[in-house]
């Protein structure tokens, strides 16, 4: 009991910073952020996709593991693609509307974006199995340390960014959506690069990995 306590990591890292801002700034947010940067390409939006870039470059770089964390690359591949709704909002802007897009059946070889956005969760799936990357996922399940605020963090964005999708609140959404980029990138940085977690999880490569 006493050793997997030691697993529940309390301390505050910098990498943390910027998800509590986010936590903290939601409700002000609801009460005063104009709507308009919530929209699709504006500022949340843009930013969560430069977090979503930040975090595939810390898992294609991550110092141990490496197969898993190139499968954790391919899932933030998948968000991205989300995000952007496999670019359907950044080329096909509805003319003189604001915050309005065609819709695929409006888009000329439209109805092939849902299938090859499965193919590609399909193979990244795949990918996740061939590389034997759910033994290293069981590996930190069962060794490796747990960052508590960045974890409740995650479910922060999650519950919170769900609440505001379900009561029509684009700020509160959009705030919470970003927390949970933030959050995941710092879970993942602190497993890739930070030796106590690196240690904890018992991982081969040791070697050159930067506090």
């Amino acid at each position: 009991m006493k050793k997997f306590l030691k697993r529940f990591d309390f301390r505050f890292h910098p990498v943390s910073i910027l998800p509590l801002l986010f936590v903290l700034l939601t409700y002000p947010a609801m009460k005063w952020l104009p709507v308009h940067f919530c929209y699709e390409n504006a500022l949340l939006e843009n930013f969560q996709l430069i977090v979503l870039l930040g975090t595939f470059v810390a898992c294609i770089k991550a110092k141990t593991d490496k197969k898993f964390f190139y499968s954790l690359a391919l899932v933030c591949v998948i968000l991205f693609l989300r995000e952007i709704n496999c670019g359907r909002t950044i080329f096909f802007a509805v003319p003189g509307v604001e915050n309005q897009f065609y819709s695929w059946k409006e888009i000329k070889y439209g109805w092939l974006a849902h299938p090859l956005y499965g193919a590609f969760i399909a193979g990244s799936a795949l990918y996740f199995i061939i590389t034997k990357s759910f033994k290293v996922l069981f590996k930190y399940i069962m060794k490796a340390k747990f960052s508590v605020y960045n974890w409740l963090f995650l479910f922060f964005g999650i519950i919170f960014g769900l609440i505001g999708e379900e009561i029509g609140n684009p700020q509160m959404e959009e705030m919470a959506e970003t927390t949970f980029y933030l959050a995941l990138f710092a879970l993942i940085y602190l497993q890739a690069f930070h030796t106590d977690y690196i240690e904890a999880a018992d991982c081969i490569e040791k070697t050159n990995v930067e506090d």
